[in-house]
């Protein structure tokens, strides 16, 4: 792969992750300004991108330092564990086991919970619940743009043109989001999360292979070859879940008919109403979400793959094969254990 198609590749990748991401963030940006206040929800965003921005300009360069080797393993492990959550989701919303995600009813969620609060001012802005929740929503969903250029753009060494791609994203996002004045439904939010959730983890196993000591064959251009391992293995999955998805509608609908409608007795359960986690507890529940994921077993099965590799690399030429069969495995595994929670 040339050293032009390599970068256009990056840019492609991280443009399509943020743009995920910024669409997110601007249909909570929509809600504040169309049912509070424009300009305190303006604010809001730019003082969040902002701190974004800070978090890039000292993060980038700082994980630049570490030795290449150590780089891509420890980016190529995160990048993995992250983009088998995002291929996760993806998969199951795409077989029909979860529904897709809607973003014209967190839009019209989040327009019903603002207008009940009352207006005040806060900050220096004429309302404080709009500058909140759009710095809130604009920095939870950009921290992970921030992953995303930091470890794309630092494994590769082109930090510039992965901010410049996400910046771009973000941009675009926007401009459509506030030309449309609503949320951006018609944007296949799950098709993109599923392409991107493919570039992630293909360029997880790449990376943090090599960060383990791996030789690709072919070098660069094995990265398209884990691209098709990855994006089959999605599409059977689809596949698979969508035949048992099926199964179980049949089979629900073969039962009810069989049995004569009585009334139902809805048993009332009380929950005991939970005390909320305290700032520290939250902080701690945010870098796990973030560096575990969803399933610390899924997280756990990377490891291992990491270290096994790293004990082979020395002795076999073939241990880039140790991560492409970790993921073999810990993709379905991952998968039925999310849909059993």
């Amino acid at each position: 792969m040339s050293p032009t198609t390599a970068v256009v590749t990056l840019a492609v990748a991280v443009f399509l992750a943020c743009a995920v991401e910024a669409v997110e963030a601007t249909t909570i940006v929509l809600a504040a300004a169309t049912a509070r206040d424009a300009r305190s929800a303006a604010a809001g965003t730019i003082a969040a991108l902002v701190v974004l921005a800070a978090i890039v300009l000292v993060a980038g360069p700082s994980i630049q330092l570490l030795p290449l080797g150590v780089l891509r393993l420890i980016v190529g492990g995160l990048l993995l564990v992250f983009g088998l959550q995002w291929l996760r989701k993806a998969i199951a919303r795409a077989s029909g086991a979860k529904p897709l995600h809607d973003e014209e009813a967190i839009y019209r969620r989040t327009v019903t919970a603002s207008a009940a609060v009352e207006k005040r001012a806060r900050f220096g802005v004429t309302d404080g619940y709009a500058f909140v929740l759009s710095f809130k929503g604009v920095l939870l969903e950009g921290l992970e743009v921030v992953f995303i250029v930091v470890t794309f753009g630092s494994s590769a060494h082109q930090l510039g043109v992965a901010a410049i791609a996400a910046g771009a994203a973000v941009l675009v996002v926007a401009a459509l989001g506030f030309a449309v004045r609503g949320p951006l439904s018609r944007i296949p939010e799950n098709s993109l999360k599923f392409v991107v959730g493919a570039l992630l983890v293909t360029f997880g196993i790449f990376w943090s292979a090599e960060g383990a000591g791996a030789e690709w064959p072919g070098s660069d251009l094995a990265l398209l070859v884990v691209f098709v391992f990855v994006a089959a293995l999605s599409a059977v999955s689809v596949i698979v879940l969508r035949v048992r998805v099926q199964q179980k509608v049949d089979a629900r609908v073969a039962a009810q008919s069989a049995v004569a409608p009585a009334a139902a007795v809805v048993p009332v359960t009380v929950v005991p109403p939970r005390r909320p986690p305290g700032t520290l507890t939250r902080f701690g529940l945010f870098w796990y979400d973030y560096l575990v994921g969803d399933d610390w077993q899924v997280a756990l099965g990377v490891v291992l793959a990491l270290v096994l590799t790293f004990l082979l690399a020395p002795v076999w030429s073939a241990a880039w094969l140790v991560m492409p069969l970790a993921v073999l495995l810990l993709m379905p595994y991952g998968l039925v254990r999310s849909l059993r929670r």
